[in-house]
Order: structure tokens, then sequence, then C-alpha cells
């Protein structure tokens, strides 16, 4: 089937503190939308690419990939108010008969085992949610009390949410709800069933500075392994 990898970069850099929106930042000379780009087309050599920018930065997106010398198709749209608008613009890009991936760009840690795991999931069942296990303590607060619940039941959520585009082209067609959050909401939402898949704990979102020195001490970790000769 046709993959598009839908790459949401809609971030300003407020919480990281950055004039630079965070997605353009480098790690080992090489910016992070590039780093999860990348692996990407590790995974898939006939990917395509849908790329969700801030619209004052969609130029610099284009001149960067124009510059990495990558051969496969690009789109590039501006982003939204929300993330559900923001998916809903990439997704109006991408073939109804294809997977797609709904991943956010500051996720560059994520492994070509990961999405080749998602691929295969979304084809036999629909969706992939990549999930891994709590390892803290979580509570719950209501009203002015809070409580503790069995972490063993908490999942947190992880990206690429990968989908049959049909069906997710389907529940975009909501009208948006606060509580979507990710797609897995949306999809939820519509009254289907969404299927979750084991992630990975250094597919970490790039958020803060702390963020930025853990993915640069990993990717160090690996010796700059480039998954793609794997």
């Amino acid at each position: 089937m046709k993959k598009t990898a839908i790459i949401v970069a809609g971030g300003t850099g407020q919480r990281m503190g950055t004039a630079l929106p965070k997605q353009f930042l480098a790690i080992e000379g090489k910016s992070i939308l590039l780093h999860t780009v990348d692996q990407f087309v590790s995974a898939f050599s006939d990917i395509n690419f849908v790329i969700v920018l801030p619209a004052d930065y969609i130029h610099e997106g284009e001149n960067l990939i124009a510059a990495s010398g990558l051969v496969h198709s690009f789109q590039f749209v501006a982003g939204g108010d929300t993330r559900f608008q923001s998916v809903k613009n990439g997704l109006a890009q991408a073939d109804p008969a294809s997977i797609v991936f709904v991943h956010d760009a500051v996720r560059c840690l994520l492994t070509p085992d990961l999405i080749q795991r998602c691929y295969q999931q979304a084809v036999e069942k629909g969706s992939a949610i990549p999930a891994v296990s709590s390892t803290d303590t979580v509570r719950i607060i209501e009203g002015t009390k809070h409580h503790v619940v069995d972490r063993a039941n908490v999942m947190m959520i992880q990206t690429p949410q990968t989908f049959n585009a049909a069906i997710l082209k389907k529940a975009f067609e909501q009208a948006y709800q606060p509580s979507f959050t990710d797609e897995a909401n949306v999809l939820e939402a519509s009254g289907k069933e969404v299927y979750l898949i084991e992630g990975e704990h250094e597919n970490i979102k790039i958020t803060r500075p702390l963020d930025l020195a853990i993915a640069e001490y990993i990717l160090t970790k690996r010796g700059s392994k480039d998954y793609s000769a794997d």
C-alpha cells in the first residue's frame, strides 16, 4: 500500500525558550526535523511526506529538505490553531487508499523497526498506536481530592499513530472537540476501536531543554548509528 508520513511540526519553541521553533534546532549537526524524516526514509524507501509547519516557516522547511538531497515526495502545508486542525490540513493531502503515519516532528529518536511494526498492524487492523508502560506513580485529581491508580493499567501514548487513511479521513469529518488531543481520540470518538502497539521508551518528545540534552545523549550513545544501514 501507499505510505504517507504526516510530520506535525507546528511548534513555535515557547517551552523550549528558543527563538527558532524546536523542530529546526540541531542535534549533532542535523535538525530535529531531518533526524525524524531520516528514520521514515530508512523504514520505507517508497514513503511520501506531508510536512505541517507554521505558515511563517514553510519556506525554511522547503529549503531544509532541498538542501538534504532527499528525493522523496514532500508536500508542505500550514498548520492550524489546534493539533486537530493541523493534522486535518495534512491529512487532506493523503491518498485514501494508503497508510498514514501521523508523527510529532520532535520525536526524532524513534526507530525504523517501530515504523515498520506500526505499518504492518495498521494494514491488518486499521490502526496502530504506540504506547509504553508508565514507570511513574500516577495520581488522578478529582476536585480537591486525588487518588493513586494502578500504573500497570496506565499506558503512555506516543507517535507515529498509524492508520488506514480512509478511516482516519472519515473520523476527521467530525467537529473539533477540546478532548481531541491526538488522532486516537478522534478515531475513538467516531465509534471506531483503536489498537495499541508496543512503543519505545527512547521515543521521547523533545519539548524542553532537558529533552534536547537527553536526545543528544541518546544519539551519541548510539554512536550516531545510521539505522538505514541495518
